[in-house]
This record gives structure tokens, C-alpha cells and sequence, in this order.
């Protein structure tokens, strides 16, 4: 019988399957999350899309956008509705038409809103965001050779 430490599982080849850039200690996780620089905090900063537009696009989630439509769906302002008036990468918030509060001295702010706590409800589509919707699709089949080339 062999003895494994307090806590270990065996392992067998099978059983494990990681990434090899990618680390799992929590320490580790956090600290790339919170120091990730601006172009990786784009895509940390989707949002899920509509029931509707997951369908359509069969795609559950984008990167947020300055002129996407959303639906607030947690918080204090849930199921409130609003064009992303600006993605806040530094802060990891979005801010939304309307979604503001007024100052003590009389001045409007907007009020951030992290993008999991939306869902994207029309999408602001240009042929970048075309590309990628099109690139995301789970329908189609991706790969080198179609059937015609097999035949």
C-alpha cells in the first residue's frame, strides 16, 4: 500500500489536465486578476447577453462596449435599462445612461456597475464585433478541412 500525504489525491495522467500558464493558488489568481493590464481586463469585463440574442448569435458572452444596451439584472437598480455610456477598465465598472445620483452639491455622477451584473440586451454591432460574434459562434464547426476536402 502506498501512502499519500494528508490531504493528496493520486494523481494519474488521465485525471490531470491544466493549462500550463495558468496558476491556480488564490494568491496567485487574485493578483493576476487585480493587476491585469487593460487589454486583458476587456474580456474580464463581459457580460452575459439575452436568452433572445444567445439564440440568435448562439453566444453567451461579449466584452461590453460603449454603445451596447443593457439590462441591469442586481443591486439597488436592477431591471433598470440603459445605453453603456463608458467601460471604467480602471475600476472594473461601466456606467450606464441614466444610472447616476446627485451630489450634495447638486452635481449628477454615474453610478459604476460591474458588467457581470448585466445583460447585454442589444448589441452594438461594427465589422470587428461582427468578426468575433461569427469567430464565438458554437453552431458552426471549426476546423482545417470541410467535408468537401474529405470526399
Amino acid at each position: 500500500a502506498s501512502r499519500i500525504g494528508r490531504g493528496a489525491q493520486p494523481t494519474t495522467a488521465a485525471a490531470m489536465k491544466k493549462k500550463a500558464t495558468v496558476s491556480s493558488p488564490r494568491r496567485k489568481s487574485r493578483r493576476a486578476y487585480f493587476t491585469a493590464p487593460s487589454h486583458i481586463r476587456r474580456k474580464l469585463m463581459s457580460a452575459p447577453l439575452t436568452k433572445e440574442l444567445r439564440e440568435k448569435y448562439n453566444v453567451r458572452s461579449l466584452p461590453i462596449r460603449r454603445d451596447d444596451e443593457v439590462r441591469i439584472c442586481r443591486g439597488h437598480y436592477h431591471d433598470r435599462e440603459g445605453k453603456v455610456t463608458q467601460v471604467y477598465r480602471k475600476k472594473w465598472r461601466i456606467h450606464i445612461e441614466r444610472v447616476t445620483r446627485d451630489k450634495a452639491n447638486g452635481q449628477t455622477v454615474p453610478i459604476g456597475i460591474h458588467p457581470s451584473k448585466v445583460v447585454i440586451v442589444k448589441i452594438k454591432i461594427d465589422k470587428d464585433r461582427k468578426a468575433l460574434l461569427d469567430r464565438k459562434n458554437r453552431a458552426t464547426k471549426k476546423g482545417k478541412y470541410t467535408e468537401k476536402d474529405t470526399a
